[in-house]
Parts: structure tokens; sequence; C-alpha cells
């Protein structure tokens, strides 16, 4: 049977396994981690494309972090070197001086085996990795950055609300954002199955959570509407058709939708998506998946602007 391997774990009956993060480490408001939170001193690699990354940007802007983190944007398509700065005059960052992300990995751990993957924070002295634990970072800028946000900038993981959002995000997790990529990559029909399953159960759940409250948890957005939205975002542009997620497209069930334009809609969510890059990336770079590489020209984007009813 054939599998799909990530970052050297062995799956089984077909399953998609995604690759552990490599770099843990902290940055903390007091430098306890040995990394202080300071500005200018780190650089936050993201690709446009890449949902895990996308919350690392929303975060960042919604907090006005923009003067404190600086922001390298990777080209869509990954080459069998990963990552690369072609973006940038010279196809090289113009603070870190690389052309492929993986030279960061590989200053950081020379013996580097796995996937290079965004996002990561690199610290621009050293051109190393300091993390690209991309749940921890998005909790840390909003708590451990606070010295450095604007003074109006949202709480977006509030202390008395925390246990409720850990709680809520834990499945969205397994479900959805993963779970969409556990379709996709499933090598059995087993595995799909299962994954798919998963997936809309999760989105049905959602779907009576969301049709009596405008967020997740509470009455403002939190990391939990941040986390759920990267994915949904991308949903009908890719995963409903290329990752096989085809029971509805988001666009079919109306509480989510709506919720989705909300968000998309709000200040600091709709200017950072790029589905130009989105689309590229996924169609053009799964080969197995899409062998001809053909980007499709669909969805119709302008949906994403009518009035989603729920303020």
């Amino acid at each position: 049977m054939a599998t799909v391997r990530f970052g050297g774990e062995t799956p089984t009956r077909g399953e998609f396994v995604r690759q552990a993060n490599r770099f843990t480490d902290r940055i903390t408001a007091d430098g306890s981690s040995g990394w202080r939170a300071e500005p200018g001193r780190y650089r936050l690699v993201v690709s446009l494309a890449c949902p895990w990354a996308h919350r690392s940007i929303i975060v960042r802007r919604l907090l006005r972090l923009e003067g404190a983190i600086s922001l390298a944007v990777v080209d869509p398509i990954r080459d069998e070197k990963g990552w690369r700065f072609t973006l940038d005059e010279g196809g090289r960052d113009p603070v870190l001086g690389i052309e492929y992300l993986s030279e960061a990995y590989l200053a950081t751990d020379p013996g580097f085996e796995g996937r290079f993957t965004v996002p990561a924070i690199v610290d621009v002295e050293s051109g190393k990795v300091v993390t690209n634990d991309y749940p921890r970072i998005t909790l840390d800028l909003s708590t451990e950055w606070r010295d450095h946000q604007s003074p109006d900038a949202p709480d977006l993981y509030p202390e008395a609300l925390r246990e409720e959002i850990d709680a809520v995000v834990e499945p969205i997790f397994r479900n959805v954002n993963n779970g969409v990529y556990r379709a996709g990559f499933a090598s059995s029909q087993e595995a799909y199955d299962e994954a798919f399953d998963a997936l809309f159960a999760e989105l049905d759940r959602l779907t009576q959570r969301l049709a009596n409250q405008r967020y997740l948890v509470g009455d403002r957005i939190t990391e939990a509407d941040i986390r759920l939205f990267t994915t949904l975002v991308r949903f009908d542009a890719v995963y409903h058709g290329h990752f096989k997620c085809n029971r509805h497209k988001l666009t079919e069930l109306p509480v989510l939708w709506a919720y989705a334009r909300d968000l998309y809609q709000t200040p600091g969510f709709g200017e950072t998506v790029d589905f130009d890059h989105i689309k590229r990336h996924y169609y053009a770079t799964h080969e197995r998946i899409n062998p001809t590489l053909i980007v499709p020209r669909g969805p119709d984007l302008a949906t994403w602007s009518e009035p989603h009813g729920r303020a």
C-alpha cells in the first residue's frame, strides 16, 4: 500500500501524518527562555499560501506588531530545496541574506532532514531558527509581546477564556485544520473516509455552535476564530476539489459561510488573504494529486464581499 511520509514518521493504513515541529524555543517578554521579545531582533518567515503561517500574519496585523517583527514572504511554489525567496530582488531575502529558508534551518541544525516549514521565526543576528512551532507562535505574539502591541490591540487569548479556547481549538485542529490534509493526502480509501467523515461532522458541530453566537468563544474575536478562518477561507478554492472534501462547499453551509465572510470583512483578515498564492501553491506543487499542475480559474471571489448579516 502506498503511504505518505512526512518528517520521517511512518503512517499506517495510508494515513497522513504531520511532521512534528522541530524548533520549539519560545520568545518571552522577560527573556527567561533565552530569547527576549525585542523589536527588530526577529524575522517572521511565511508563505501567503500556508494556513499555518496565515495565522501568524493575521495576529501580527491585529496586534499591530508590524514595526516590531519584520515579515519575509516566500514564493508560493516550492522546489526540491523547499521555500524560496524568489519574490525578493536577486532571489535573496534582504534581511537574512539567504535564498532558501532551508539555509536557516540547517544553520540551526545541520543534521535536520525533515521538511522546511513555515511559519518560522528567525533570529536576524545569528540567522538561526528560534521556532517553527506554529500553535505557540501566535499565542506568544498575543501574550509575550504585549509591550510592543498597539495600545488598543485586541486580547486574542484572554486569560478568562483560555480554557474554553483551548478546548474549542483542539477538535478544530484535529478534524478541520489538519483534517483537510488527512483527507487530501490519504493513500487508502479507509483513511480518506475517516478523515472526510470527521471533517464534516466537526463542521456540523461548528455550525450549531455559531448559529446563535457571532464568534467561537465569548463576544469577541479570539485565537479560536483565527485558527478556523484560515482553513475556511481556503475551502472552496482548494480543499473542496483538490483535497476531495466535497460533501458541501463552504458557500453551501449558510452559517459557516456567513461567519467566514464576517471575519474576511474584518480589518486584519481579508487583506491578508492572497488567493493567487493559495491556488498556485496547492495545485502546482502537489504533483501526485494534480499531475497536470493546472491551476483552476475559479471560484468567484466577489462573493466574499457580500453582506454577512452577523453584526
